[in-house]
């Protein structure tokens, strides 16, 4: 049943924007990464590998490693420490509170969205 005042048809106008909203931005935001979960995929470029962080600098405590090569899936960034000139650091969506310097990470796609 359509609505005969104005402000109910002003609220179904109002209501019928903000679905359409949800509906248009939600795939838009969950796109640009591996499409799991909306996480983005970047690949260690560190010939010697990488060291996983419980924090986004080199004092939080080691808590991992990947090897050179390997594909990890980034959840998102934050500014951190400095490394290498470098102040970007990626949290890992690998299920663990993990963090890697972006330093030595290659995006593959889009590069991810901040924290």
């Amino acid at each position: 049943m359509f609505p005969k005042s104005k402000s109910g048809k002003l609220a179904l106008c109002v209501l019928a924007g903000a679905l359409t909203s949800a509906v248009v931005t939600g795939p838009a935001l969950a796109s640009g990464g591996d499409g799991e979960h909306g996480h983005f995929r970047g690949r260690v470029v560190a010939r010697d590998g990488l060291l996983v962080r419980s924090g986004p600098s080199e004092h939080h405590r080691v808590v991992g490693h990947n090897r050179y090569g390997r594909i990890v899936r980034i959840e998102c960034k934050v500014t951190g420490e400095k490394v290498r000139g470098n102040r970007r650091w990626y949290k890992l969506a690998d299920g663990r509170y993990a963090w890697s310097s972006a330093r030595y990470i290659v995006n593959l796609g889009e590069p991810p969205h901040w924290c």
